[in-house]
């Protein structure tokens, strides 16, 4: 291999590690475990009312696919059917 051959394929090499990896930005006045104390993408309406209790307020399915809305103390839950898209921690 050349000099040059041997130089890209670091930079490439090099390169894609610096890719892979990830920083946790910390905002201010947000909790760290605050991932893990709301429901996760793709969970079923049936495992989050189980883990969490019935919802204060339930928002009826509006548009096309069906998006509907759970509300909790602490967080909203938006579906799509029955599986969870979003959920959004409270101020």
């Amino acid at each position: 291999m050349t000099k040059l051959r041997i130089l890209t394929v670091l930079a490439l090499l090099f390169g894609t590690v610096g890719l892979s990896a990830a920083d946790t930005l910390q905002m201010d006045g947000t909790e760290p475990s605050a991932s893990s104390s709301r429901p996760s993408r793709g969970e079923t309406t049936a495992s989050v009312e189980s883990k969490f209790g019935v919802p204060t307020a339930k928002q009826a399915a509006v548009g096309d696919p069906p998006i509907s809305r759970w509300e909790y103390k602490e967080f909203v839950v938006f579906f799509e059917y029955d599986r969870v898209i979003h959920a959004v921690v409270k101020r």
